[in-house]
């Protein structure tokens, strides 16, 4: 089993998204429900990619799928609080990139929950793993750590 990871701070990450809580997101326990915390990952990760003009969710020749994924939780928050998603690169491969992500509860220097997940790029329409395209690595690079 592995050891939890201590918890960073904001200044950990290099881009921020603001992600507000939806109503479906909690669960009977009045909090949100771990299993959303991946998609607020996917989401801050894929808009950061989609925002900097490398990733055409309909037609980009290469797209990236999750191989791994790991979230250590903190504390809880619930609708209709929003979050903040830091991302940042831990590893920029030749295919492949290790993404992190923080989410923080407001101005909150500790995060709510931090986890990582590991993207392999592909070509979409053999699946086969690809370079990452040089745009794509630029824009990676300017949030690596």
């Amino acid at each position: 089993m592995s050891e939890k990871q201590v918890p960073g701070t904001r200044d950990d990450y290099r881009h921020f998204l603001t992600i507000p809580t939806r109503w479906m997101d909690n669960d009977v326990y009045g909090h949100v429900n771990n299993v959303q915390y991946y998609s607020y990952f996917d989401t801050a990760v894929n808009r950061y990619l989609i925002d900097q003009g490398v990733l055409d969710i309909h037609n980009s020749e290469v797209i990236g799928l999750v191989v791994e994924t790991h979230c250590n939780y903190y504390s809880s928050v619930a609708f209709p609080d929003d979050i903040e998603a830091g991302i940042r690169v831990a590893r920029l491969g030749n295919s492949s990139v290790r993404y992190e992500v923080g989410l923080f509860l407001g101005d909150h220097e500790q995060p709510l929950a931090q986890g990582h997940f590991v993207h392999v790029y592909v070509d979409r329409t053999n699946q086969r793993p690809v370079s990452l395209p040089e745009d794509m690595r630029r824009v990676l690079k300017a949030i690596t750590v």
